[in-house]
């Protein structure tokens, strides 16, 4: 794990410019949230093919589509919750059910607009938006997955919605191609399964490094798609270890947990679920945030050691 940390947006709206720069039929959309979402070197380098509505998200989604009919690629990134749930009615509509070659990304997804407090936060995203069908969504775990993300995305026919963060992040594994739907294994063992998704993934890694030093060792699965899942990885691994435990920063309920509980719902294991509790989460700074909800890698070790040791072998 290298200890410089990046930028994510800035490193989404590089690989999203340095990508439209071979193909002429990218465009940028921005609800008064460009630049902050790392396309200011988009803006400058292609002005013709990047729009500013405004503060008008659901108006954005809907001429996305429309421009997504004539053969273009719109790409539209603001801050997460507010591209989707404000605008939920045109993703489900326009973009999802019309089958529209749209890139939908919300950035300071999860708790990253930490002192924005309730409105800001994201905790419902992967559950709301996994319900649309056929609207895959990613949440990559590092920069690289990032980058790798973005190119996949945009060469994926039909709609994606993407969750990045805020704060700064360190690169975690060596850049390879992404590939939609396959998740990495990161660590390996035979006392549980841990699958974990997005910027989360930074402090899972360090939880269940210490798991190890304690001489507790798991199988640590990175899902950077949320829908679908891979299911093959999961199901292997679960079948080894009988017991999956989800971590993300979301709410427990219909987000990865919920993917990862359909694709096992016919093996007989046990399963649990770290995340967000569903309920009004609190303002703070993302690191006290963290702490208080149990989703730093102190926490999250203990949490996962005292799952593990009271599951039966």
């Amino acid at each position: 794990m290298s200890t410089t940390l990046i930028d994510p947006r800035k490193t989404f709206g590089e690989a999203v410019t340095d990508y439209a720069a071979e193909h002429d039929h990218v465009l940028v959309l921005s609800a008064d949230s460009g630049v902050s979402s790392g396309f200011g070197r988009f803006k400058a380098e292609f002005p013709d093919r990047y729009y500013e509505f405004g503060i008008e998200e659901h108006g954005v989604t809907g001429v996305a589509s429309g421009l997504a009919a004539t053969g273009f690629e719109p790409v539209f990134a603001a801050i997460a919750p507010f591209v989707t749930l404000r605008n939920f009615e045109a993703f489900r509509n326009d973009v999802g059910y019309m089958r529209q070659n749209v890139k939908i990304v919300g950035r300071n997804g999860g708790m990253t607009y930490s002192d924005l407090g309730p409105t800001h936060h994201s905790l419902e995203d992967y559950a709301v938006i996994r319900m649309i069908p056929g609207v895959v969504v990613l949440s990559p775990q590092d920069p690289g997955e990032i980058r790798a993300a973005a190119r996949a995305m945009l060469e994926h026919e039909g709609p994606v919605y993407m969750r990045i963060g805020g704060p700064f992040i360190p690169e975690l594994f060596d850049e390879t191609p992404f590939e939609i739907g396959v998740g990495r294994l990161i660590e390996s063992g035979d006392r549980a399964t841990v699958v974990s998704t997005g910027t989360i993934t930074v402090e899972v890694i360090a939880a269940v490094g210490a798991l190890r030093e304690q001489g507790i060792q798991v199988d640590l699965i990175g899902m950077p798609t949320v829908e679908p899942v891979d299911a093959e990885l999961i199901r292997a691994s679960a079948a080894r270890s009988g017991f999956v435990v989800t971590v993300e920063e979301h709410y427990v309920r219909g987000g990865l947990s919920a993917a990862v509980a359909e694709v096992t719902g016919d093996m007989r294991i046990r399963r649990a679920a770290i995340g967000l509790p569903h309920e009004h989460i609190t303002t703070g700074t993302y690191a006290e945030l963290l702490a208080r909800y149990e989703l730093d890698a102190e926490s999250l070790s203990r949490r996962l050691r005292d799952l593990i040791e009271a599951a039966p072998r």
